[in-house]
């Protein structure tokens, strides 16, 4: 275990008040292993935290700080960093309001200065939704655009990770039909690149291996079913591995996540986004992570939304958080690691 000075502090924003975010965020940090391997802080509302901790049948103490070197960091007593003082009851809500929109986007956005001056070593983020995002005015349409957009970063994907199968989507959310007409060889290159980065440098991986999944039933098989392969995903594999890059495909999708699973490959690269959430939730729907690759903080979050339907009932299962948590501990160890080498 290491010394309590020499843990990374991992903010984790509380995300939207009226969802499941408050509850599972306080949930998680009933776990004592989590402070084995970082200083959790708490980046939301002192009030509606106290108001999820009635869930709960022990009620730990909270400690409101206003900078991350102020905080405790020990089991049994929460730090927070009380941003929004929204005198509401959550649990009367249906839905997000322009208040509690604003409030969720406060929270991200302080996170994210936060991580960019160095005061935490990575974030953590309870999920939103793209209605709260709208309510509050945002330009954006969810986390990723908007730490994007912060950090200045200019190429970004997402990935999902677990133990077993780790995925990142070349196109995210757009109809199937126009899947086809987003794809490019230069896109999926930059994908390629982020993904062998983040598991050098993110996962600790030496030497990544990475499948790339074709569009089209068996990848094509020669045109028959598609060209997209023989066009666009072939060549851009044929440029990543001219940079030295160990990837190999288009790979058949019917079964180059079962290769993924069983270690033949790190991670895999999909096209769309059920290509890859489909398998991945099936084997990773409690303890899934995302992570956004090509920020210059680290980032993870639930592989989860608000999930209005069972918020405030005491029933939200926090385990993607404790992992997501866990990650980001374990992205910052690394990235410290890798800072001692250079």
């Amino acid at each position: 275990m290491k010394q309590s000075n020499e843990l990374p502090i991992v903010g984790i924003t509380m995300g939207d008040p009226v969802g499941i975010g408050p509850e599972v965020l306080v949930k998680a940090l009933t776990d004592p292993q989590l402070y084995d391997v970082c200083k959790p802080l708490i980046i939301g509302d002192a009030h509606i935290i106290k108001q999820a901790l009635s869930l709960l049948p022990v009620t730990p103490p909270i400690h409101i700080i206003e900078d991350p070197a102020q905080g405790h960091y020990q089991f049994r007593t929460l730090d927070i960093m009380d941003i929004s003082h929204l005198d509401i009851n959550a649990a009367a809500l249906s839905g997000p309001t322009i208040e509690t929109g604003t409030a969720m986007q406060d929270y991200i956005i302080t996170g994210i200065d936060l991580a960019l001056t160095n005061r935490i070593s990575g974030l953590v983020t309870c999920p939103i939704t793209k209605t709260a995002m709208k309510l509050a005015g945002s330009q954006f349409h969810g986390h990723t655009e908007l730490l994007a957009h912060r950090t200045n970063a200019k190429e970004y994907a997402m990935m999902l990770t677990g133990d077993r199968l780790k995925v990142i989507l070349v196109t995210i959310h757009i109809p199937l039909s126009q899947v086809s007409a987003h794809l490019t060889r230069e896109g999926i290159l930059k994908k390629i690149r982020l993904a062998h980065t983040a598991l050098k440098e993110r996962f600790n991986i030496k030497t990544p291996g990475i499948a790339v999944a074709g569009l089209n039933p068996h990848s094509g098989e020669d045109a028959m079913f598609g060209n997209e392969e023989q066009d666009i995903i072939a060549p851009a594999v044929r440029m990543a591995k001219m940079e030295g890059i160990m990837v190999d495909g288009p790979r058949p999708p019917d079964t180059v996540f079962y290769q993924a699973v069983k270690g033949k490959y790190d991670a895999v690269i999909c096209m769309y986004h059920d290509q890859g959430l489909i398998p991945f939730k099936l084997i990773h729907f409690k303890d899934g992570v995302n992570t956004t690759l090509g920020l210059p903080i680290i980032r993870t979050s639930v592989d989860h939304g608000t999930a209005y339907d069972i918020a405030w009932k005491g029933i939200a299962d926090p385990s993607s958080l404790i992992e997501a948590i866990r990650m980001a501990a374990f992205q910052a160890h690394n990235k410290k690691d890798l800072k001692k080498q250079i």
